[in-house]
């Protein structure tokens, strides 16, 4: 249980405090509109609807936009019953109270109630409203750019069309203009204070046919609602503006591309140097090539490490943007690059990530899956840094023992060979240093190929006794499969006994589930037993 909480523990009290602020300023706000005697014509006039437009006009608008989506569903269906309410009510047969609210206004001097002003049946009045009023208007325009961000936020669109999703993204800006315009045109009204003194809704209504013929019950006066968004929207605006600022700033500042190298599986690393650049492992970086595209940024990770002189990222030409990076530094031509051909980079960052924390245990689990082993690159050559030069500065405990003893556990999976190349240049150079230093046990890898044909299994199996791995070049032999977490898991916790492990994942989300559940399941409920602390990244 010690350990669910802290793995979990913070991730739900901040989705707890979030839906417990929601519900707290819905009530609150239902109450607003429901109790007063100020609105209480307005809900004769609208019947069980009428508090409820204040239900995304506060408190879930100071949130990402994808979030308040079940919200604002609620919001436009609850304010599609007061149109249909507010229009029925101006052609209803006369005599009933609705149908005197929504006369008053007709006359010189007289304030109305019922924003509909026309004498339009449904469903033409409730088309009306909607392209005619500036609620109506703002309300479609604002619900259109919702539903396009929502749905090209999805998984598919990001991956296959990433374009799509960065630019219709950024509709957040016409979604917002309209949110705080969206209440300019005060159709939710109310009894003003100077009416409420001589004319009391809860006695005067029962003698509605004789308003303004007595001086007990004269014919009440109304005002509009003032616009109440901007309050919750200004202030998370002139953050933002400012992070934003400070992003363009750092983007403005020159790039250097140092070296440009061709790996294999479609990889190209770009080694990079900037002024004041400052960076952790595991962190990552916003990119863009003006040559290839003016507007769009895309998030790589580093795959160097602090201790190097330079920063660098590793792009996979998978898509129109990364494939025009490839070309715009030259890598699609066969004669040697001049530096000052190299094409401008802007970057902004560095970011940070869960990685950064993999310093803050005596024992690391890093399991990467396909290019989520990039974050690791960094990591391992920093490790190496460490402990080559400075090993007291590393927590690391006993790094250079048998590899039985280990610290730290490497997993990398991939599901075809050609993914394993370029990253196994990074664990050769590391192999070789370790070999050098007369350290070859100083980590413990572990590489599964997840994915084979019966051609390539026939030639693994005749190599497999050959010195070095067939399919990365190294001494440490692929492993071919899945591996058993449970395992590995219960294997790791009985070396490591009393201690805080830290399980670091860059993958995508099922595999994250996987060690969500190990790590929670292996770890002893006695607070000095063995604990699994997972971290994650996904994909």
């Amino acid at each position: 249980m010690g350990n669910w909480v802290e793995n979990e523990g913070l991730s739900i009290f901040v989705v707890l405090v979030w839906l417990g602020l929601n519900v707290f300023l819905f009530w609150w706000y239902y109450l607003v509109y429901d109790v007063p005697p100020k609105f209480f014509y307005t809900r004769v006039l609208l019947g069980i609807y009428g508090p409820n437009p204040v239900l995304c006009n506060y408190g879930t608008v100071v949130f990402e936009v994808t979030e308040t989506h079940a919200w604002i569903t609620i919001h436009t269906i609850a304010h599609l019953f007061n149109v249909e309410w507010s229009v029925q009510a101006r052609v209803e047969e006369k005599g009933t109270l609705a149908a005197v609210l929504s006369s008053l206004g007709d006359k010189p001097d007289e304030s109305y109630v019922n924003f509909f002003r026309k004498t339009i049946g449904n469903p033409v009045g409730g088309l009306y409203v909607a392209f005619t009023y500036l609620a109506g208007l703002t309300g479609v325009i604002i619900t259109l750019a919702l539903i396009l961000i929502i749905t090209s936020s999805t998984k598919t669109i990001r991956r296959s069309y990433f374009e799509v999703f960065w630019y219709t993204h950024h509709l957040f800006v016409i979604f917002f203009i309209g949110l705080v315009i969206h209440g300019a045109g005060r159709i939710v009204r109310g009894q003003t204070a100077e009416s409420l003194a001589e004319h009391n809704p809860e006695i005067c209504y029962k003698n509605f046919t004789q308003w303004g013929k007595n001086e007990a019950c004269p014919i009440p006066k109304f005002s509009g609602n003032p616009p109440m968004t901007w309050k919750w929207v200004v202030g998370p605006m002139f953050l933002y503006l400012c992070e934003r600022l400070v992003r363009f700033w750092r983007s403005q500042q020159k790039v250097v591309i140092t070296k440009v190298v061709i790996h294999p599986f479609k990889t190209i690393e770009l080694q990079m140097m900037k002024k004041g650049f400052k960076m952790e492992v595991g962190q990552y970086i916003f990119v863009k090539c003006p040559a290839v595209s003016k507007l769009e940024w895309h998030p790589f990770t580093l795959t160097s490490a602090p201790e190097e002189d330079y920063f660098s990222i590793h792009v996979r030409i998978v898509g129109d943007w990364t494939e025009g990076l490839f070309n715009a530094c030259g890598c699609d031509k066969q004669e040697f690059q001049e530096a000052w051909k190299l094409p401008k980079i802007a970057v902004d960052g560095p970011f940070g990530t869960a990685s950064e924390d993999v310093f803050s245990y005596e024992t690391v689990m890093l399991v990467g899956a396909g290019i989520g082993v990039t974050p690791f690159a960094s990591v391992l050559k920093s490790v190496w840094y460490k402990y080559c030069h400075d090993a007291t500065n590393l927590k690391l405990k006993k790094v250079c023992v048998l590899i039985a003893r280990t610290h730290i556990y490497f997993y990398w999976l991939c599901r075809d060979t050609h993914a394993f190349e370029w990253f196994a240049d990074l664990l050769q150079s590391l192999e070789a240093q370790m070999q050098e230093r007369n350290n070859a046990d100083f980590l413990s890898y572990n590489i599964y190929l997840t994915g084979w044909d019966e051609t390539q299994a026939t030639h693994f199996v005749v190599h497999h006794e050959e010195e070095k791995d067939v399919i990365t070049g190294l001494k440490q032999k692929t492993l071919y499969g899945r591996p058993n977490w449970e395992n590995e898991f219960k294997t790791i916790a009985e070396r490591h006994p009393g201690s805080r492990i830290g399980v670091f994942l860059c993958g995508p989300e099922g595999l994250a589930d996987t060690l969500n559940k190990q790590s929670i399941g292996n770890s002893e409920a006695d607070p000095r037993g063995v604990h699994f602390i997972f971290n994650k990244e996904n994909f």
